[in-house]
């Protein structure tokens, strides 16, 4: 069997930047024990697996530990290895995916606008668990969905933060974001996945699903700029539209490849 492999840096447009993922185009399904091996292979945050075709597309996505619900860097990326690379000429790009449904990328010139739904959020008290895992105290605490998301004060502060991976994999969430205002966009934040095989990851589509909403409701502005502020870092477009957000990126094809398996 050979397998069209892919990776891409996605909300970025350069090189070594945004989050990479892995595209692996296949002709028909395959199973999910062959997928996770091929992810743990990557060792990347993400791999994709997309099959189908006429602008329609089947989508599931892999962590090196495990299968995950939604995955927006590598939805943008295999939008991105099917128009750029494959040679789709269609530049909406329908992605149907067995826990979220239909999700819709549509190519606007050099980015590529996402089209997900929002999660909700809610408040809650002091998480004191928390507390021994992270450097910075946050000032609010939100869960949101399997995640918890918190706020600090001010950008530099999620800048700073420094996190206890292997305390924060033993606690009850899934993940853990953190955000602020922005100082030249209109918030930032980070994305620390440890319990995932995702210590911290670069740039989190998903999560902007939550983030664009909360900011939403505190700029009251239903279109933003966001910075995920990891190491390599990156540049998201966000606007709020019903119970759907729109997110945008730009990507660029770093390798492309072959997967042979006996």
């Amino acid at each position: 069997m050979k397998i069209k492999r892919y990776q891409v840096d996605a909300f970025t447009n350069k090189l070594f930047a945004g989050n990479p993922a892995a595209v692996c185009v296949i002709e028909q399904p395959i199973s999910d024990g062959l997928m996770q091996a091929i992810a743990a292979e990557n060792n990347l945050s993400e791999t994709a697996f997309v099959w189908g075709g006429q602008g329609e597309y089947e989508i599931c996505w892999f962590t090196p530990l495990c299968e995950v619900d939604l995955c927006g860097h590598a939805t943008l990326a295999s939008a991105h290895a099917l128009i750029a690379e494959e040679g789709v000429s269609e530049n909406v790009i329908r992605f149907k995916s067995r826990s979220r449904g239909n999700l819709i990328v549509t190519q606007r010139e050099s980015f590529y606008e996402l089209d997900f739904p929002r999660t909700g959020f809610v408040k809650q008290g002091e998480d004191r668990s928390l507390m021994r895992c992270v450097s910075e105290s946050p000032v609010e605490f939100w869960s949101a969905g399997e995640d918890l998301m918190v706020v600090y004060s001010d950008a530099d502060t999620v800048a700073r933060l420094q996190v206890d991976s292997v305390r924060l994999g033993e606690l009850k969430y899934r993940a853990l974001i953190t955000t602020s205002t922005g100082e030249d966009c209109d918030f930032v934040s980070r994305f620390f996945a440890p319990a995932l095989g995702i210590n911290e990851d670069a740039v989190t589509g998903s999560a902007h699903t939550v983030l664009a909403p909360f900011w939403s409701d505190r700029l009251k502005k239903k279109a933003m700029k966001a910075r995920q502020l990891s190491q390599r870092g990156g540049e998201l477009t966000c606007e709020l539209v019903g119970e759907r957000v729109l997110i945008g990126g730009e990507a660029i094809t770093y390798s492309a490849g072959t997967i042979l398996i006996d």
